[in-house]
């Protein structure tokens, strides 16, 4: 049998808020990346391209912030489970800040040939 309470849509969005409010007050890569995006996200309204090259800057923007937020719940779990140097719980680790760096080469390279379409014609 899981732990898990019975689901209810508000409860759940309290859970999702609660954890969003910890991620941001103990995650530094966290923060650092959120105060990216919420410098960026403006940017994707002022670009003169169509409508699907907005939507992937904001996916790929939002795809960062998300797996920040994946490899913590990683670290998180693994440190649950043990404190100690163990060479599965450091490989764990080692995928999640794999998953962010992957996400940030793919907002780097669709940012980069959005913008280059806008400003080099």
């Amino acid at each position: 049998m899981r732990n898990q309470p019975k689901y209810h849509f508000f409860k759940n969005t309290t859970y999702a808020l609660q954890g969003l409010k910890d991620i941001i007050a103990n995650e530094t890569s966290f923060k650092i990346e959120l105060v990216i995006a919420l410098f960026l996200f403006p940017i994707i309204f002022l670009v003169n391209v169509e409508l699907s090259y907005k939507l992937l800057m904001f996916i790929s923007l939002m795809g960062m912030l998300i797996a920040e937020t994946i490899n913590s719940a990683i670290e998180r779990v693994t440190d649950l489970v043990t404190l100690d140097h163990h060479e599965m719980a450091g490989r764990a680790k080692d995928v999640g800040s794999t998953i962010v760096f992957l996400s940030i080469m793919v907002f780097v390279v669709v940012w980069s040939f959005t913008l280059l379409k806008v400003y080099a014609g």
